[in-house]
C-alpha cells in the first residue's frame, strides 16, 4: 500500500491517525443509554432486544442506569402482562425517588398473578410519597381489589368508599361492586355495577359489569335493585356523546317502550336526535313531528329544538322560525330556547341579515344575561351597530366592555373604542384604549393591532386621557398570568427530578403524566410545561405539550419570558425551506411561518379531518393539480408528507390567493381556510375601512379566528427569530414511506 507524500511524515501521521479515529467514531454506534435500549425495546418488543436490556442492567447493576434499566423491564414486563417477569425486576429495587413507581408496579403484579400477601406498608410509599404521587387514586383501587382478594371484603369497602371521591372510573365501581359481591351485599353490589353498565357503556368494564349483573339477578329474583329511570337514559346518552349513533338510537327506542314519565318522553325524542346526528335529516323530522310530547315538559322543549335544527338543515327559515317562536312562548327560560335563539341567529349572520339576527342575539342575551354564550350574542349585535356606523357603536361596544371584560372579545371592544376615538380626533382617548389593549391583550391579534397603532407619530406624542383611564380602571379585567418564575419550587424541582429519571428510563408516558400531574395539582406550571416540551421528540411535539399545559400564554409579554418558552411555543423547524419557498414566490416568511403553525403546527405527517396533509395542509386533488406546475413529476398523495414538496405546493398556492386578491392578505388567509367564494361574498357585504373590519365581519367564527391566529403567529415569529440568523442547513425533511 502506497501512503500518501503527507503520511510519510511525523505530522502526517499523527494527521492520518487523526482521521482514522474521526472516521471511527462516526462508524460507532452511539453510546447505550437504558432510555435508548428500553425505547427500542418498547416500541417493537423482541427476545433480542429484552435480553440486551437485561444484560445492561446487569452491567450497570451498581450505578442509577443499571437501577433505571430494571425500572424499565419491570414496568415493560407489567404492560406485556408477564407478572412473574414484573416482579423479579421490580422487587427490591432501590429507587427512592420513584418509590410509590415500584410499589405501585410490585403491588399490581402480585395481585394480577394471584400471589396475593397482605402487606399493610406495600402501598405507603404511594400514599407517602415526597412528592404527590399521580398513581395514588389508581393504587386506591388496587388495595381495594387486593383486600378483597384476600377475603377482607369489609376493609376494601372502608378504604374505598372513604376514597370514592378520588377514585378513577369506571374501575373504581368495578372495585366496590366486588368487593360488596365478596362481602355477600348483592343489592349494593348491584347498584355499583348498574353504575360502570349504564355510565360507561363503550368500555370493557362495562360488559364485564353486564355479566355480573345478570348472575346477581338471578341470584336476587325479584330482589334485585332495578336501575332507576335516569341512569338508563344515561346510557344512551353515553352512546350519544361517544357518536355511537345506531346503538345509541337502539337504546332509546328500546327505553320509550319501557319507560312512563318524563324520562320515557326523552328517549322518544333521542330517538329522533340520534337520527339528526346521524346525518338522517328527513328521518328525524319526520320523527320528531309525529311525537306528542306533553306540554311544558323538557322533552317538548328538547323536541321543538331539533324541530327548529332539522327545518334549518332542510333549508326551510320559516318553521325553523315558527319553532323558536313556540320555545318563546312555552319554554321562555329552557336552554333548548337559547340553543334555537343562537343557531337560528346564526344562520341569518351567515347571509348577513341584521334585520332577523339582531333581535334573536339581543333575546339571547337579554333572556340568558349568565350564559356563556351571552358575550359571543353581545358582541355580535354591538358590531352590527359598528360596521353599519351607527350612533349607538361607542356606546354598545362601551357596554359590552362593562358586562363581558373577561371574554376575550373585550379585546376587539377596546381596539374599537380606539378606532371611533381616533375618527373623532379624540387622540388622548384612543391612546388611553389601545395602551390598555397592548398591556392587557400583549400577544392577541387585537393587542398587535394596539401596538401598530400606537407607533403612529401623532398617537405615539399623545398623553393617555386620564378620564379615559379613570373608566378602565373600573372594569374588571382578567389578571394578566404570570410568566416563568426566575426560580423552581422545592417541590417543581422534585417533579422534574422523577420525570427526568422515568425519562431515563424510556417511560416517557409516566414522564408526561408525572408532570401533567405536577401541573394539575398547583406547581409551577410553566416550568412543568418547559420540561414537558424537552421532552418532545419533534417541535410540533413541544408545541403541542405547551399548548396543553399553558392555555394563557398569549397574555404574556414576550420580554417576561426567555427566548426556549417562545421557540417551543413558535417553532420554526424547516426554516431554509421555509425562507426559501417563500422568497421564491415574493411572500412574506414569516406569515408562510404563521400559517404552517395554524395548519399543522409543523407537523410534517400531519392529516386534517378533511384528509388535508402536511405542514400547509394540501389536498390530494390539489396536490396533483399544482405538481405539474412547480416542476413535480409523478406526484403520488404521499409526497406531500416530505416537506420540500408540501412547501413548494403550498407557497405556490398561497401566492395564486394573494395575487387573486391584490396582496391583500386577509381575504387570502380566509381563502386559505373557507374558500374564494365564500370571501368574495363577506368583501362585498360592507365597505370596509380597515383589514380588522373585514376579518371581525367573517360569520364563521372558525375562519375568524384562524385568519386572526395566522396574522398574530406571523407578528410573534418577526419578534422571536427576525434578529436570529437561520441555521447554516436545512432540517432534514422526512421522506414518506
Amino acid at each position: 500500500m502506497i501512503l500518501p507524500f503527507w503520511a510519510k511524515s511525523t505530522r502526517g501521521r499523527w494527521l492520518n491517525l487523526a482521521l482514522l479515529l474521526i472516521f471511527a467514531a462516526l462508524l460507532a454506534p452511539a453510546a447505550e443509554t437504558p432510555a435508548s435500549l428500553a425505547k427500542t425495546y418498547r416500541e417493537a418488543p423482541s427476545p433480542a432486544r429484552r435480553t440486551a436490556l437485561e444484560r445492561y442492567a446487569a452491567a450497570h447493576s451498581k450505578s442509577i442506569n443499571g437501577v433505571l434499566a430494571r425500572l424499565a423491564l419491570g414496568v415493560t414486563a407489567f404492560e406485556q402482562k408477564d407478572w412473574p417477569g414484573a416482579i423479579q425486576h421490580l422487587n427490591n429495587l432501590r429507587l427512592p425517588k420513584l418509590a410509590d413507581y415500584v410499589a405501585y408496579y410490585v403491588a399490581a403484579a402480585r395481585l394480577e398473578s394471584k400471589d396475593v400477601v397482605l402487606n399493610p406498608k406495600g402501598l405507603s410509599p404511594v400514599y407517602g410519597s415526597p412528592a404527590p404521587s399521580p398513581l395514588a387514586a389508581r393504587a386506591a383501587v388496587l388495595e381495594g381489589r387486593t383486600l378483597v382478594a384476600a377475603s377482607a371484603a369489609r376493609d376494601a369497602i372502608r378504604i374505598l368508599t372513604a376514597r370514592y371521591a378520588e377514585l378513577p372510573q369506571p374501575q373504581g365501581d368495578m372495585a366496590l361492586a366486588a368487593a360488596y359481591e365478596a362481602a355477600g351485599d348483592r343489592s349494593r353490589a348491584a347498584l355499583s355495577y348498574q353504575l360502570v353498565y349504564y355510565q360507561h357503556p363503550l368500555t370493557y368494564p362495562a360488559i364485564q359489569a353486564e355479566t355480573a349483573l345478570a348472575g346477581i339477578k338471578t341470584a336476587l329474583g325479584s330482589a334485585y335493585p332495578p336501575p332507576s329511570p335516569a341512569l338508563m337514559l344515561t346510557r344512551a346518552d353515553r352512546l350519544l356523546e361517544g357518536r355511537d349513533w345506531q346503538r345509541a338510537r337502539a337504546e332509546y327506542q328500546l327505553l320509550g317502550a319501557q319507560l312512563g314519565g318524563p324520562e320515557g318522553d326523552l328517549a322518544k325524542v333521542r330517538a329522533g336526535v340520534a337520527d339528526y346526528l346521524a346525518g338522517n335529516t328527513g328521518e328525524a323530522h319526520q320523527h320528531l313531528r309525529s311525537l306528542n310530547s306533553k306540554s311544558g315538559s323538557e322533552a317538548d322543549a328538547e323536541r321543538l329544538y331539533y324541530l327548529a335544527e332539522c327545518a334549518r338543515r332542510l333549508g326551510n327559515d320559516e318553521e325553523m322560525m315558527e319553532h323558536v317562536k313556540r320555545l318563546g312562548r312555552a319554554y321562555p327560560r329552557s336552554t333548548w330556547r337559547l340553543k334555537a335563539l343562537v343557531s337560528a341567529a346564526n344562520r341569518y349572520l351567515i347571509i348577513n341579515e341584521p334585520d332577523k339576527f339582531v333581535p334573536l342575539f339581543k333575546s339571547a342575551y337579554e333572556d340568558f344575561p349568565a350564559d356563556p354564550q351571552a358575550p359571543y350574542c353581545h358582541w355580535k349585535v354591538a358590531w352590527n351597530s359598528y360596521i353599519n356606523r351607527k350612533r349607538d357603536a361607542d356606546d354598545r361596544l362601551r357596554k359590552h366592555l362593562e358586562t363581558f371584560p373577561l371574554d376575550t372579545s373585550a379585546s376587539a371592544a377596546l381596539y374599537f373604542l380606539g378606532r371611533l376615538a381616533e375618527r373623532d380626533r379624540h387622540l388622548a382617548e384612543a391612546r388611553a384604549y389601545y395602551s390598555a389593549l397592548s398591556d392587557l391583550y400583549p400577544n392577541y391579534y387585537y393587542g398587535l393591532q394596539a401596538r401598530e397603532r400606537l407607533s403612529d407619530t401623532k398617537l405615539a406624542r399623545a398623553v393617555p386621557a386620564s378620564k379615559t383611564l379613570a373608566y378602565l380602571s373600573g372594569i374588571r379585567f382578567p389578571p394578566r398570568p404570570e410568566g416563568p418564575p426566575a426560580n423552581a419550587s422545592p417541590a417543581t424541582v422534585l417533579r422534574i427530578e422523577r420525570a427526568r429519571l422515568l425519562r431515563s428510563a424510556g417511560l416517557d408516558e409516566l414522564a408526561e403524566s408525572e408532570l401533567r400531574f405536577g401541573s394539575r395539582s398547583g406547581e409551577q406550571g410553566t416550568l412543568l410545561a418547559m420540561e414537558l416540551a424537552r421532552g418532545g421528540a419533534e417541535p410540533h411535539e413541544k408545541l403541542r405539550f405547551m399548548k396543553s399545559m399553558r392555555i394563557d400564554y398569549l397574555a404574556i409579554p414576550v420580554k417576561q419570558a426567555p427566548a426556549a418558552y417562545w421557540e417551543n411555543l413558535f417553532p420554526l423547524p424547516f426554516r431554509n425551506d421555509v425562507v426559501r419557498n417563500a422568497r421564491q414566490h415574493n411572500l412574506d416568511p414569516f406569515k408562510v411561518a404563521g400559517l404552517i403553525r395554524q395548519e399543522s403546527e409543523f407537523n410534517p405527517r400531519a392529516v386534517s379531518r378533511t384528509n388535508a396533509h402536511g405542514l400547509t395542509q394540501v389536498m390530494p386533488g390539489t396536490g396533483r393539480q399544482l405538481a405539474p406546475k412547480v416542476g413535480i413529476r409523478r406526484f403520488n398523495s404521499k409526497m406531500l408528507f416530505q416537506p420540500s414538496v408540501n412547501l413548494k405546493l403550498g407557497t405556490f398556492y398561497m401566492r395564486s390567493l394573494l395575487d387573486k386578491w391584490d396582496g391583500k392578505w386577509e381575504e387570502t388567509l380566509a381563502s386559505y381556510n373557507a374558500g374564494s367564494t365564500r370571501v368574495a361574498e363577506w368583501a362585498g357585504w360592507y365597505s370596509y375601512d380597515e383589514p380588522a373590519e373585514f376579518i371581525e365581519t367573517i360569520p364563521f367564527t372558525e375562519t375568524r379566528e384562524y385568519v386572526q391566529a395566522v396574522l398574530r403567529n406571523a407578528a410573534m415569529y418577526r419578534l422571536i427569530y427576525e434578529e436570529k440568523p437561520a441555521p447554516s442547513t436545512a432540517a432534514k425533511p422526512r421522506r414518506a414511506d
